[in-house]
C-alpha cells in the first residue's frame, strides 16, 4: 500500500506478463531519483536568477504544464523516461521562484531547507534498509490516514480563504501553527517508507521493465518536493518568532 497517488500497483500488474531482460530494481529507482533531483535543482537555480519570469502569468502556465505532465505519467508509465525529467524541470522552475521568495524574507533559509530535506531522505532510506521501522499493514494504514487528514486540512483551509477567512492555524507563526507544520513534516517523511516499500515489493513481485524505474523515481520526487516545501514553511515560521 502506498499513499503516493502516482505509485499504483495496477501500473505494475499490467506489466507482469512481459518477458523482461533487464527488470526494474529499487537501487536503479533511487539512482534515477537523484538524476531527477539534479534536473530539478538546475532549473530551480535558473528560476532563482531570473525571477522576472515569475512576475507575469507564465508561472501559471508552468504550474498547469507540470500538472498535465504529472497526470500523463501517472496514467502512462511508459512515458516516464521522458515525462519524469520534464516534470522535474517544470517543478524546478516553480520551486526556484518559491525558494527565492522565502529567501528574500529570511536569508539562508533555502540552504537549510534543502539540507534538512536531503538528510531526512537519506535517514528514511537507512531506516528502511536496516528495517528499523517495519512497514506493516497497520503502519501503512496509519500513515495513509494521516496523509489523507492533512490533505483535507489543506483543502478546508483553501475553501475558507475563498470566503475571506484567514486560516491562521496554518499560516501564522503561533505554537499551534508550528506544531501542525512539524506533524506534517513527520508524516511526509514517513511516506518515504511507504514509497520505498511499495517500489521494493513491486520489483520483487513483478518483472517490471527497466523504464519503470523512472516511474518509481517520479513518485519519490513528488514526496521529496512535498517534504521540501513543508520544511521551508516550518523554518520560515520558526525564524519569524525570533
Amino acid at each position: 500500500m502506498a499513499q503516493n497517488p502516482v505509485l499504483r500497483e495496477d501500473s505494475f500488474e499490467r506489466l507482469n506478463a512481459l518477458n523482461v531482460a533487464q527488470p526494474m530494481t529499487l537501487q536503479g529507482t533511487i539512482n534515477k531519483t537523484f538524476l531527477l533531483l539534479f534536473i530539478c535543482v538546475l532549473c530551480a537555480m535558473f528560476a532563482w536568477t531570473n525571477m522576472q519570469i515569475f512576475m507575469s502569468g507564465i508561472v501559471w502556465v508552468i504550474a498547469l504544464a507540470a500538472l498535465g505532465v504529472a497526470l500523463a505519467v501517472s496514467f502512462k508509465p511508459a512515458w516516464s523516461p521522458v515525462g519524469a525529467p520534464v516534470y522535474a524541470a517544470l517543478e524546478g522552475l516553480l520551486l526556484g521562484g518559491i525558494s527565492a521568495a522565502y529567501n528574500a524574507q529570511t536569508n539562508g533559509i533555502v540552504f537549510n531547507a534543502v539540507a534538512v530535506t536531503l538528510l531526512v531522505f537519506f535517514l528514511m532510506l537507512a531506516v528502511y534498509r536496516l528495517q528499523i521501522i517495519r512497514v506493516t499493514r497497520g503502519f501503512a494504514i496509519g500513515v495513509f490516514c494521516a496523509t489523507g487528514a492533512i490533505c483535507l486540512l489543506y483543502i478546508g483551509s483553501f475553501v475558507l480563504s475563498l470566503f475571506g477567512v484567514n486560516p491562521a492555524y496554518l499560516t501564522s507563526n503561533s505554537p499551534l501553527s508550528i506544531g501542525i507544520s512539524v506533524v506534517v513534516c513527520i508524516v511526509a517523511a514517513l511516506n518515504f517508507l511507504l514509497d520505498f516499500n511499495f517500489i521494493d515489493q513491486m520489483t520483487r513481485r513483478y518483472d517490471a521493465p527497466k523504464y519503470m524505474e523512472w516511474y518509481g523515481a517520479f513518485g519519490l520526487l513528488v514526496t521529496l518536493i512535498w517534504l521540501y516545501i513543508e520544511i521551508l514553511r516550518l523554518l520560515s515560521k520558526a525564524n519569524s518568532r525570533r
